[in-house]
């Protein structure tokens, strides 16, 4: 249980892929723009991170290192293909708005990074929650990204959700700001903007968080309590 737990920090806080790893930058960046399309490329990253440590935790005793990657990248792809295909099936639009950032999930660094430097080396229950974990801090980064720059860019929250869910979501639009927008938090140079400031927390928070748990030190010379007296003249 302890393993797990640490597995559940690193994931969502301390090794985080998007702001420690600094890993699936690309999709990150470009993506974001909306809550919608940030969502979509979170869960089918999730889907695949997860299915992808699984499979790799089962079989990483008969696959031999020198094909190690090469089979490594086809299991990542085949879930890919598999989350494209449900896209596809059941949120074409979104699909189509997505283009080739669901297919690019296969070269994600952090998806093979974690299966040849984890799953490939644990059970299958801990791999599994690696890359569940994992996944949802990846997803978690994407969907502030997505919040932070569709509220600033456009001044709406929650556009266009029947990309992702249908017809039921026709009505979730919150419109903020009206006829607002700010471009360059819609381009990719906001992005970066955007996801710096949120590394820039991130850092902010764990040095306090460090500064507070360690213990406070005193010195000798405060511990010393000096007491003069005498009369003046």
């Amino acid at each position: 249980m302890s393993q797990l737990r640490e597995l559940t920090r690193e994931g969502l806080w301390s090794n985080n892929p998007a702001l420690v790893q600094l890993l699936g930058l690309c999709p990150l960046l470009a993506v974001s723009a909306s809550v919608v399309n940030a969502l979509g490329l979170a869960i089918a990253t999730l889907v695949v991170m997860v299915g992808a440590s699984t499979t790799v935790s089962l079989i990483r005793h008969q696959v031999p290192s020198a094909v190690r990657l090469p089979a490594f990248v086809m299991i990542i792809a085949a879930f890919v293909t598999c989350a494209e295909l449900l896209m596809a099936a059941y949120a074409y639009p979104l699909y189509q708005v997505l283009g080739i950032f669901i297919p690019l999930i296969v070269t994600n660094c952090a998806i093979l990074g974690r299966a040849e430097a984890f799953a490939s080396r644990q059970p299958v229950l801990p791999a599994a929650v690696d890359g569940l974990m994992m996944g949802l801090g990846f997803g978690a980064v994407l969907i502030v990204l997505g919040v932070l720059r569709e509220l600033l860019g456009q001044g709406t929250l929650f556009r266009e959700m029947s990309l992702l869910l249908g017809p039921i979501a026709d009505g979730w639009q919150l419109t903020l700001i009206d006829d607002y927008q700010f471009l360059f938090f819609i381009l990719p140079p906001g992005a970066f903007f955007v996801a710096g400031l949120l590394i820039a927390l991130k850092n902010v928070v764990d040095q306090r968080r460090k500064a507070y748990s360690q213990p406070k030190t005193v010195t000798p010379r405060e511990q010393r309590r000096v007491r003069v007296t005498g009369t003046i003249k």
